[in-house]
């Protein structure tokens, strides 16, 4: 069986159950999703730890708060995972706990 994993970002006005792509690898089944928010990201993560995902990397747009909630939700479950940007070009140069407070 595949380790299932999943690369989560934040981005405006998305919709997680369609903007997402899915590459699957003899080894690995790696899904990308987009989430609107750090409230999203919990939701979806959990969803997903639910159906057997049992890794997750977060995107730069994450910051600290955000990483802690999702981090915090998954204990037990998933392992989670950052990608560090304090600020993130994608989010006009503003970190994740800047928008989504």
């Amino acid at each position: 069986m595949a380790l299932r994993a999943a690369f989560i970002f934040v981005a405006p006005e998305v919709d997680p159950q369609q903007h997402r792509a899915t590459v699957l690898t003899p080894a690995v089944e790696l899904a990308a999703v987009a989430v609107n928010n750090y409230t999203e990201a919990v939701e979806v993560c959990l969803a997903m730890a639910d159906e057997g995902f049992v890794a997750f990397e977060l995107c730069g747009g994450f910051g600290h708060i955000g990483a802690a909630k999702v981090a915090e939700a998954l204990a037990g479950k998933a392992a989670v995972g950052v990608v560090r940007f304090d600020n993130h070009p994608g989010l006009e140069f503003k970190s994740g706990d800047e928008l989504f407070k």
